[in-house]
């Protein structure tokens, strides 16, 4: 979560595209997703699985040796006929969503991902992942908003969902940003790798309150065409409340005489403590906790669904007004190589859309020697300096406190919400289990290479992390913060663009759950 913190927000949305320089022969998918040789395939694969064993501190983490072995096995199996680069790639997808990292992430060649883009061959609609069900989203004369969609082209709405889950990496073995993430967020670009680009869609539904089954037809549409779409879907204005590219990075308001909301959308409000904006932010939030100790406020709602993520220090700061208790960010944290980049001939940067010059080179591995100084026994140790003791601030908050997280909560924020629940006074955790995990991730650092053959690019995150989070009897191993209370979001709210998460906080502080 330092300064080359792997952010997931962009790491989830595949959103890196370079411009093509390259002049194209034929405009054509057969050149972007070329068919790959056995030969080239195995060579991909064996780069691969020793750049993790090289790299990854995590890949036993959640897996047994034996189990690692084994899906490489079945990997390797895969590849004996030649294959597209995208039918590659979703073998890819699947090692890396196996070894249980919120952190981890795949991409395609950029050129294809390009090629892709540009095509009329994408979803027109939103769909919205409401109880379980994939829920008609935008507002259209064909389909009624909130009708249940029971297949799209042939195939049914549980097969369609299931398709997509190894798109959504997790820490450990949490499954439920895979389920919101398979509706909400795969009709892009992931349903193009996934089934193809398609002329026309063939939407099979039920309307609400009815059993009968009707489907229309519906032409493709460009990406430009879909986003505009998107814009205009029947949930924005719910959907707008937490999201950090409509809403600002923090803000605070008085809900009522006696209730605060303090929202945290994204923890980039400054990079790091050198940052002129840091001063800026520990202000405000003094500010904030003064304001709610001097009017002697009961109830402070700490809303931070949907955040992504950002860097250190951001995210203690307001732990220190919420605790009586001393923390650090970790109690452990090494990564397995020593100095220098491993496998350097493969490596790409620290963001897909740009690959990292010679002299950003040399910078990165100053900053890994000072992070990471030595290896011994196996684990190259973090240095003590950047893992501070974070002390209680004046004033504390005595009241009551109430977290809000759901699925999307990751990175820097679900640290956050783990030092919530190990540390904070009097809180109530409501909202859905989080993508990040309570007891470790593996974060801080994020590496990046190119596959030689499919170029395809792989990232993952070096550092292994064991938070400072002490065991709790409802925490599982490899499970994210889990909610005193699991709220989703209900369909009856959905329809009337209610909130259902705040709304049940509201009814806890009224004490009318």
């Amino acid at each position: 979560m330092r300064k080359v913190l792997f952010f997931l927000l962009l790491a989830h949305q595949g959103w890196a595209q370079p411009s093509l320089q390259a002049k194209k022969p034929v405009d054509s998918l057969s050149i972007y997703n070329r068919q790959l040789a056995p030969g080239e395939m195995k060579q991909d694969l064996q780069v691969f699985l020793d750049i993790r064993k090289k790299t990854n501190s995590g890949l036993y983490r959640y897996r047994t040796k034996k189990q690692i072995d084994s899906i490489y096995k079945w990997a390797f199996t895969q590849v004996r006929q030649p294959m597209s680069t995208i039918a590659f790639f979703k073998i890819i997808l699947q090692l890396t969503d196996f070894e249980g990292s919120c952190h981890n992430y795949t991409e395609p060649n950029a050129r294809l991902v390009k090629y892709l883009n540009q095509q009329r061959g994408f979803f027109p609609f939103a769909l919205k992942y409401i109880e379980g069900q994939m829920i008609f989203n935008s507002k259209t004369e064909q389909i009624p908003v909130g009708s249940r969609v029971l297949s799209i082209n042939g195939v049914a709405d549980k097969d369609l969902m299931q398709s997509f889950y190894k798109y959504y990496t997790a820490d450990g073995f949490t499954q439920t940003q895979k389920l919101s993430g398979s509706v909400n967020r795969s009709y892009g670009l992931r349903y193009l790798y996934e089934y193809g680009i398609r002329d026309s869609f063939a939407i099979r539904f039920t309307a609400p309150g009815s059993t009968q089954q009707q489907t229309v037809t519906v032409p493709a549409v460009s990406l430009a065409e879909r986003e505009a779409n998107l814009l205009l879907r029947h949930s924005a204005p719910v959907d707008s409340v937490t999201d950090y590219k409509v809403q600002p990075k923090y803000s605070f308001k008085m809900l009522n005489p006696t209730t605060g909301l303090l929202n945290l959308r994204i923890f980039t409000m400054a990079n790091d403590a050198d940052d002129p904006a840091f001063p800026v932010y520990v202000a405000f939030m003094d500010s904030i906790f003064r304001v709610l100790d001097n009017n002697k406020i009961p109830n402070l709602i700490l809303d931070i669904r949907s955040n992504p993520g950002g860097s250190d220090p951001t995210f203690e700061q307001p732990m220190m007004y919420l605790t009586d208790s001393s923390f650090k960010e970790n109690t452990l944290a090494y990564t397995i190589f020593d100095n220098g980049i491993p496998y350097e001939e493969y490596f790409w940067g620290i963001s897909t859309a740009v690959k990292m010059d010679s002299a950003e080179k040399v910078a990165g591995k100053q900053m890994l020697k000072d992070y990471f100084p030595a290896l011994h026994n196996g684990r190259n140790m973090q240095n003590p300096k950047y893992n501070p003791v974070y002390h209680p601030k004046s004033p504390g908050f005595k009241g009551k406190l109430y977290l809000l997280i759901d699925e999307d909560v990751a990175s820097a924020a679900s640290h956050l919400a783990s030092l919530v629940k190990a540390y904070a006074r009097n809180v109530t955790i409501v909202g859905v289990e989080t993508v990040g995990g309570y007891y470790g991730h593996n974060g801080h650092m994020s590496l990046i290479y190119e596959l030689p053959h499919s170029k395809i690019k792989t990232k993952l995150s070096i550092v292994y992390v064991v938070q400072d989070a002490p065991v709790k009897p409802d925490q599982p191993e490899g499970r994210g913060i889990i909610p005193d209370y699991t709220v989703w979001p209900a369909f009856s709210d959905f329809m009337q663009n209610r909130d259902t998460q705040m709304e049940y906080v509201l009814k806890l502080i009224a004490g009318k759950p």
